[in-house]
């Protein structure tokens, strides 16, 4: 086995609510081996695919197990940022010289004492603290500049719902340590969003999930789902260290940690009675928010924000709209559309009685949607009704399904189609063994939905230019203009054609001042 050092990844059993597993987790415990997990690079575009990486690098470590409760796998617990995160122990060996980073211990005191006073939170100075913050300031500070651009939209977002309901403020810092602001993060357990909530909790707290929609992915809504469950947490320890804590690991593991360090409440003293995950993610949280406040002292700049939140609004369409659709007709960018809509997982906003979904644009493309909403429509009809393969079903995730088992079907392989355990299909239709013939039909309540979704969009690159018949005349790209409302401006032309003209990809856009050529077709 190669030398390194390691942390404890365990894992309880029991599945049901989180009140239910809290009464329980204390006598229904297993022993699990500890994992190596090897550092992570903390790009938050890749964090799934790293995460799984890591994790096909484990080792098993024969000399140690660990005891922890079942909350843990069930809660909050599998931020794939915080696995990134390099979190130290007593006993591991230092990696981060002091000397590396231009700032004393004097001065760390200082200003961790000025944020302390300011929060209800104990910001205390210990080493490993300053370890860690200078770790962060050492090897994760390119990546500072990106996610600031990002709390940029999201910060005022979270303040509003952290004031709500009598939070404080600093703990949109969380976000960061949980998912690096990424609304479509999803850990190797399935902890999804930015705010990182599993299925059965984020449907808990109102949160529901589709085959067209994630609305953990929501930045809106599960900021409002994650300040209903810290306000709980709150009112159970009535102390904010300690409701971090059990967001990070479950009520349970902090409830028996206060007994082992004989009925100590503060985080600081119960820390050596947690789980290794949850003793290194309190201080992940404060060293994010000291770099956060300090950022200037450390010459750590912002890029541009893509956008704020105060510059956009939604609307709420009477039919069902694809990303392409809205970007044809409002010149509105499927990245932007993407960024300002992460909960659509197949960027398609679904029509769904009493549903209500809506669309987030920049204001500046409100006036423009509702003035040509019929045409809208109209054009999305067409293209709905000339589509070679059906848009998939919309699906809740709830709901009940029978399947019938063809050849080569096994339990596994329809367990993980629908993203349910192979216990779970077994109790919902009274199953024994894992035996299954074909022509069986099995009851499934599916968590996710395995279907091949027809392309909706396609290439951004650029194609080469086709002529057309009939005069070729130039027209000069205006603001606000869109290939839909060009198109509008000459007879018999369409949208396709303008793209074919201009070798413009299905997805490209048209900047103010860009020349394209049209073919005017004789009436």
């Amino acid at each position: 086995m190669r030398k390194g050092k390691c942390l404890s990844l365990i894992f309880g059993l029991l599945v049901g609510s989180l009140h239910a597993q809290e009464a329980v987790s204390d006598s229904i415990v297993r022993n699990v081996d500890s994992l190596k997990i090897q550092e992570l690079v903390l790009d938050s575009l890749q964090i799934q695919d790293v995460a799984l990486d890591s994790l096909a690098k484990q080792e098993v470590l024969e000399d140690y197990s660990v005891v922890v409760d079942s909350l843990w796998l069930e809660t909050m617990y599998s931020s794939p940022l915080f696995e990134a995160l390099p979190v130290y122990y007593e006993g591991q060996e230092k990696e981060v010289s002091m000397a590396d980073i231009e700032l004393s211990t004097e001065l760390l005191k200082e200003r961790l004492k000025l944020l302390d006073a300011q929060t209800p939170f104990d910001l205390a100075y210990n080493p490993d603290l300053e370890r860690l913050i200078k770790s962060y300031l050492k090897t994760r500070v390119k990546y500072y500049p990106k996610m600031m651009a990002r709390s940029k939209y999201y910060f005022p977002m979270f303040e509003k719902y952290l004031d709500k309901y009598d939070i404080p403020l600093e703990i949109k810092y969380l976000a960061v340590v949980e998912s690096a602001l990424n609304p479509r993060a999803k850990s190797w357990v399935g902890a999804t969003g930015i705010w990182q909530f599993m299925y059965q909790t984020g449907k808990q707290f109102g949160l529901n999930i589709s085959s067209y929609v994630d609305e953990r992915q929501d930045p809106v809504k599960s900021a409002e789902a994650a300040c209903k469950y810290l306000e709980s947490l709150y009112k159970t320890f009535n102390d904010w260290d300690l409701a971090l804590a059990a967001y990070n690991s479950g009520p349970g593991n902090v409830s028996k940690a206060i007994r082992r360090s004989g009925g100590h409440r503060n985080y600081w003293n119960i820390r050596p009675f947690l789980p290794s995950e949850t003793a290194g993610y309190l201080p992940a949280f404060y060293a994010t928010m000291y770099i956060f406040e300090y950022a200037e002292e450390h010459n750590i700049q912002p890029v541009a924000p893509m956008t704020y939140h105060f510059a956009t609004d939604t609307i709420q369409p009477k039919r069902l709209l694809t990303f392409d659709q809205l970007n044809e007709t409002l010149n509105v960018s499927v990245e932007m559309l993407q960024f300002l809509n992460p909960e659509y997982k197949l960027d398609i906003v679904p029509f769904v009685k009493d549903r209500n979904y809506t669309i987030r644009l920049p204001k500046e493309h409100i006036g423009t949607f509702v003035e040509n909403e019929a045409a809208i429509y109209e054009l999305a009809a067409k293209e709905e009704a000339a589509r070679e393969k059906p848009l998939p079903q919309y699906f809740e995730m709830s709901q009940r399904i029978r399947y019938t088992v063809k050849s080569g079907d096994y339990l596994g392989k329809i367990a993980n189609r629908y993203g349910v355990r192979v216990s779970d299909i077994k109790k919902w239709n009274s199953m024994r063994t894992s035996n299954i013939s074909i022509g069986k039909r099995l009851t499934i309540y599916p968590k996710r939905l395995n279907f091949t979704v027809a392309k909706t969009s396609s290439s951004t690159k650029s194609k080469k230019p086709v002529a057309g018949k009939g005069e070729k005349i130039s027209y000069t790209v205006k603001k606000g203009d869109s290939l839909w409302s060009i198109s509008k401006k000459y007879p018999k032309i369409t949208i396709q054609e303008l793209k074919d003209w201009n070798g413009i990809g299905d997805r490209g856009n048209i900047v103010p001042g860009k020349k394209l050529y049209i073919y005017q077709k004789s009436l």
